[in-house]
């Protein structure tokens, strides 16, 4: 045992081939970006599945509960299957980055076993509200959900304020390099904390309205305008448009939150070359040696937008040495194409609202459910490319101004053949859930009732 301490702390001192340290990153980036998706209705999903509920028992209207029965199937899936890729990711915290978590593993640990105790709640909670609809009277029933809303919430909460942590670490002090006076509640509320999670959850409810309204448009396009699909339609569509506007101010004070604490990534965000004052909003562009090229500025706005004074400095990539400077045209245009969707949804939002506000009533064009079916894609893609912008616009930081991302690598070779075999499990998992997904979708429930099943007359949209 006294010739095994030794041996581990030498390789851990040892450097990661590039190579390897790219196949590490890319797997992360793979397994979180497959899993935040399927997190996402995980948050929002009990939430919308409840309501549903809750409207069959106060109203008596079938529509309701059918709504109910078939989105709490989706939801049971789509747990499980979540289960499997959190868990991944919880593996892959050890095994891939052993230096982060060796080092700074008493200092994160705190929200990460809270989030495993929303987890379990989760669990034993959508059990009992998937198999005790005949067992339990409707309104106990009803209240089994309401624990799976909240865990849901607070399980995103917890993992995403460790991530936060890394954006900026508290919590702790470091002496010769050695981590001292821990303080795990001052880490996990550490300043990024609050913008990051309000940011993170309002986009899952997004993700989830967005995403079970676009698979109702699709049967609207078809024909099939009955009670049951135009609620289906309605009621998560409804619950994504209130909330693009709020995520547009969200979006707002997170960015105000990186322009004070992260100005290198705010500077990759712009892709803003050199400090100024008055500095230009700039849309588009490549930036190639040290400048931005081919983009279209809009002068004073991002001194405007970042510090509300339109003559204000803001910092450059100029004051950023080399080997700290993110990869900036990938960082910006992960940006730009969330903020582009961001206000692309809000404006079908305003649609919708301004529809129901003239004749209380949906838009009748069919170009709205055109759009409205592909606002769930858009949508989860926002959420990526969000991630994208806080993950790779941190780097080389693991743990932002503390560890380099290098530095927290398994120094072991074969990454990349972990990643071929981690690769190759998302694959299966991708088809099974959209095989059972869809014959899920494809599964007729009990017939609609006569007076449900009139049909709408389609709109030309002239």
């Amino acid at each position: 045992m006294e010739d095994v301490v030794p041996m581990v702390v030498d390789l851990l001192a040892q450097d990661a081939a590039p190579g390897d340290l790219m196949a590490a990153r890319v797997q992360m980036a793979l397994s979180l970006g497959w899993h935040i998706v399927i997190a996402s209705f995980g948050v929002g999903m009990p939430a919308v599945t409840v309501f549903a509920e809750w409207r069959g028992l106060r109203t008596g209207d079938p529509a309701f509960t059918r709504l109910a029965h078939r989105w709490a199937k989706a939801m049971g899936v789509l747990f499980a299957v979540g289960a499997v890729s959190g868990t991944i990711l919880s593996f892959e915290m050890g095994l891939l980055w052993p230096g982060l978590m060796g080092r700074f593993g008493d200092v994160i640990g705190l929200p990460f076993a809270m989030e495993g105790i929303a987890f379990f709640v989760e669990a034993i909670f959508v059990g009992i509200y998937l198999y005790a609809w005949d067992r339990l009277p409707p309104r106990a029933h009803l209240l089994s959900g309401l624990p799976v809303c909240v865990a849901g919430v607070a399980s995103a909460f917890f993992v995403v304020s460790a991530n936060a942590w890394m954006n900026q670490p508290r919590g702790f002090d470091l002496v010769s390099g050695e981590v001292t006076d821990v303080r795990p509640w001052e880490a996990m509320f550490n300043p990024a904390t609050p913008p990051q999670t309000v940011h993170m959850i309002v986009a899952a409810f997004m993700v989830t309205g967005f995403g079970i309204a676009s698979v109702y448009a699709v049967a609207l396009l078809r024909g099939r305008r009955d009670r049951y699909h135009r609620l289906g339609f309605a009621i998560p569509f409804t619950v994504a448009a209130v909330l693009s506007p709020v995520q547009v101010v969200v979006g707002d004070w997170a960015a105000h939150f990186v322009g004070e604490y992260q100005p290198t990534k705010l500077a990759a965000m712009e892709g803003l070359a050199r400090t100024q004052a008055g500095a230009p909003l700039s849309l588009g562009g490549v930036y190639v040696d040290g400048e931005l090229r081919y983009a279209v500025e809009v002068p004073n706005a991002l001194s405007l937008l970042a510090k509300w004074d339109p003559d204000a400095v803001v910092m450059g990539l100029d004051q950023v040495p080399d080997d700290q400077e993110p990869p900036v045209t990938v960082v910006k245009w992960a940006f730009q194409l969330m903020v582009a969707i961001g206000f692309g949804l809000v404006a079908l939002s305003g649609w919708w609202a301004l529809a129901w506000w003239r004749r209380r009533g949906p838009p009748r064009s069919p170009w709205f459910l055109r759009i409205a079916a592909l606002a769930g894609i858009a949508a989860a893609v926002a959420v990526e490319a969000g991630w994208v912008v806080t993950e790779v616009g941190r780097q080389p930081w693991i743990v932002y101004g503390v560890m380099r991302t290098a530095e927290a690598v398994n120094p072991a070779p074969g990454l990349a053949t972990g990643l071929a075999l981690v690769a190759a499990v998302y694959a299966m998992l991708t088809v099974a859930t959209v095989a059972v997904l869809w014959r899920m979708a494809r599964h007729r429930d009990e017939p609609v009732a006569p007076q449900e099943g009139v049909p709408e007359p389609v709109d030309s949209g002239r």
